[in-house]
């Protein structure tokens, strides 16, 4: 089945592949060959995507799933590849959202604060999703 993953600032993946398990809002799916046609949210998590006996991480903050004639398209806020997250920079980011956050909507312009929303819950996205590809590469 043909993967596609779009976000607003590129095309993240379009690829062949065995199977897919997503995060939705009712909890993790495996989506294989010949699913039957589903539109769902997802939910920030892993994109696990296998093919030929291989397994590739995609971190995403969310977005829509939409399974139609063996073409799988998610339409992602953010995506990135697990392999392609530093940890370190993603703890320095939520640093920096945090102290935007702090100073709280009396301070902050709100533009500046739904910045720092979004790329809070980010950091802490790629802080789990790189620490546990991590655990597994140890």
């Amino acid at each position: 089945m043909l993967l596609e993953i779009i976000t607003p600032e590129n095309n993240v993946l379009k690829d062949d592949i065995d199977e897919l398990q997503v995060p939705t809002e009712s909890g993790q799916i495996g989506i294989f060959p010949h699913h039957v046609n589903l539109i769902t949210t997802l939910s920030p998590g892993e994109l696990i995507i296998k093919k030929g006996g291989k397994e590739k991480v995609i971190a995403v903050t969310g977005g829509f799933l939409q399974v139609h004639k063996n073409v799988v398209s998610i339409l992602a806020d953010y995506a990135t590849p697990a392999d392609d997250i530093d940890v370190n920079q993603a703890i320095e980011a939520q640093k920096r959202a945090e102290a935007i956050l702090k100073k709280g909507r009396e301070q902050v312009n709100e533009r500046d604060f739904a910045i720092a929303e979004a790329e809070l819950r980010k950091s802490i996205l790629k802080i789990n999703v790189g620490t546990k590809r991590k655990r597994r590469n140890i």
